[in-house]
């Protein structure tokens, strides 16, 4: 199974999106919420990713956030809710929002998204109410790690070039931080060089 993907974000429409990793272009569907935070084509891009299997097909289904992956995998868990129709209610309403319908029942403002009736808005504050404490936990997650795109391009590159040096990536980025604070000229081998002397 996929759970992450780290490759150049070579196409990017709102509801998909194709990561190019490895010379292989991967054909990920995501929610308005993950696409309104990529950068631009062109640029790396990393995923949380929810590899989705049956019989004939395997979709990936990507998420900038941990709290957008946790979420949708507490959705899908709800009776005739697919993932489809998970990244539709995603789309529809923030992972705040959402969570704050369910809290309070609000089945009324749920039933404004596309695609969810009645039915299906009662079953999902029926069956999510008490999972709401794993939500949030992960939600938790998503405000303490900074998210890809808070680092600039050349940032990015440094980051990577520490990485392929057996860096991990909290120690690099943490070298990082580090360099720019200490105001190293942005140029990228003044940065790696900085970052990978700290590191060391």
């Amino acid at each position: 199974m996929i759970g992450h993907l780290r490759g150049v974000l070579f196409e990017k429409h709102p509801n998909q999106v194709i990561v190019e990793a490895a010379g292989v272009g991967y054909d990920v569907q995501i929610p308005i919420s993950t696409y309104t935070a990529l950068p631009d084509a062109g640029e790396p891009v990393a995923l949380r990713i929810h590899t989705h299997v049956r019989e004939d097909t395997l979709l990936l289904f990507g998420f900038g956030t941990p709290d957008e992956k946790a979420v949708f995998e507490k959705l899908i868990s709800v009776s005739g809710i697919g993932p489809k129709l998970a990244i539709t209610v995603l789309s529809g309403l923030a992972t705040p929002e959402l969570v704050a319908a369910i809290r309070s029942s609000d089945v009324a403002k749920l039933v404004r998204i596309p695609g969810v009736g009645k039915k299906t808005a009662e079953r999902i504050v029926l069956e999510l109410k008490e999972k709401l404490p794993a939500i949030e936990a992960a939600g938790k997650l998503a405000e303490a790690a900074p998210p890809e795109h808070a680092f600039t391009a050349l940032e990015r590159d440094v980051l990577s070039a520490l990485q392929n040096l057996g860096c991990s990536r909290p120690a690099a980025e943490e070298a990082l931080r580090k360099v720019k604070e200490r105001g190293v000229s942005e140029e990228f081998e003044s940065l790696f060089r900085a970052a990978l002397a700290s590191v060391r």
